[in-house]
């Protein structure tokens, strides 16, 4: 017997819930209904948009009142070994981001993910990081043409992305500053920056200005909030009280059945903030 829809916080709530789709079983369309079920608000896609009939993806979506808030802008990254770090590959980029805003504008998506893709062996860290600067500047001049903001995401090397380059969230906010676009901003994995750095309250209030979105998983495992070492109440309530408003992107993997593994998420989250 499936769960009854839980009905979502009003739409004017200053923080929205939200799901990365990957981290679920089944068909997009049974994706969706998982986090309709759930009392979600809205969803994001890493490269579905390439994959499924996007027209009848939003169609479905919206009969369940949910959002469809990101797509990647670069969702070949490390299939073509697409970076922002190497100057070389510059054109290869901003093509592919150029292509995936378009998508993102017709599906009326306000966000698009952006990753800086793996660190060059030889090459200073410092000239890869003014690379990186650079070319989110030139990502950001084409998103603004598109009304679409792109997030940039640090991702942690010492588990699960291995070379990758921005690695944690204090160089990604020093990256923040330095290119100073209104529609380049920051994405801030609270798994990642644990696994990578920990002291994520510190760094998520630092960084809270060019926040965007923060997504949840728990350490290790990268499974509900509760099931590791991570103290979600307390990052939530730091997060509300610094008076944060975006999304909060659920991106774990369940391990109990996904509806109720997320309403209990997401109620935990709400009575948090």
């Amino acid at each position: 017997m499936q769960a009854p829809l839980t009905p979502p916080p009003p739409r004017k709530a200053k923080i929205t819930s939200s799901v990365m789709l990957w981290c679920l079983k089944g068909t997009p369309e049974e994706k969706l209904e998982i986090a309709a079920r759930a009392g979600l608000q809205s969803v994001e896609l890493v490269g579905e948009h390439l994959t499924t009939d996007v027209a009848a993806l939003q169609k479905r979506a919206r009969s369940l009142r949910l959002g469809i808030d990101t797509i990647s802008a670069t969702p070949n990254w490390n299939r073509q070994k697409l970076n922002m770090v190497d100057p070389a590959l510059r054109p290869a980029l901003l093509a592919e981001v150029e292509s995936n805003l378009k998508i993102a504008q017709k599906m009326e998506v306000p966000l698009a993910l952006l990753m800086s893709g793996n660190a060059i062996s030889g090459k200073s860290f410092e000239d890869q990081f003014a690379s990186l600067v650079e070319g989110a500047k030139r990502c950001g001049d084409l998103a603004a043409q598109y009304g679409v903001t792109l997030i940039v995401e640090p991702l942690n090397t010492k588990v699960n992305h291995a070379g990758y380059f921005l690695s944690n969230c204090v160089d990604g906010l020093r990256a923040m500053k330095a290119i100073d676009h209104d529609h380049v901003r920051l994405l801030f994995d609270l798994y990642h920056e644990q696994v990578e750095r920990g002291d994520v309250i510190r760094t998520a209030l630092a960084a809270m200005p060019y926040v965007k979105v923060f997504h949840v998983a728990d350490n290790p495992g990268r499974n509900e909030p509760g099931t590791g070492e991570m103290a979600y109440a307390n990052i939530y309530k730091a997060i509300s009280k610094a008076g944060y408003e975006g999304y909060i992107t659920m991106e774990y993997l369940p391990t109990k059945e996904p509806v109720a593994s997320l309403q209990q998420a997401v109620t935990d989250m709400r009575a948090a903030l």
